[in-house]
């Protein structure tokens, strides 16, 4: 899959992503210090899923109508990054292509998939 990690996004994510066979493109090397619409625009123009912890996308897409492409926000705080890079792994393994057209949510206990 391909997704696009915004900066906020642990390293150990990006990387166990990657090791899982994932297309990942990561802010924090390609374009640190972008605006969250900036970041929603390059998502949209390579066709990504947008990984992120920045609860900020919720209202772009929600109350602003920046819907372009499936965004998943995990919400994982006091996990070490291996737990997390693991949680959000599991995700996305589990449920793929439905987080395309989806806002979801991961935390520690569920998946919460809206459709956008």
């Amino acid at each position: 899959m391909k997704i696009l990690a915004d900066e906020s996004v642990d390293n150990e994510i990006v990387l166990r992503l990657r090791s899982d066979g994932h297309d990942v493109g990561y802010v924090a090397e390609m374009s640190p210090g972008i605006m969250d619409e900036e970041v929603l625009v390059l998502a949209s123009d390579e066709n990504t899923l947008l990984l992120t912890a920045d609860k900020d996308f919720g209202e772009l897409i929600f109350r602003q109508g920046y819907v372009k492409r499936g965004i998943v926000l995990y919400r994982l705080a006091g996990l070490s990054s291996q737990e997390k890079a693991d949680i959000v792994s599991s995700a996305i393994s589990e449920h793929g292509d439905e987080l395309l057209v989806s806002f979801s949510v991961i935390t520690e206990k569920a998946v919460r998939i809206r459709k956008v």
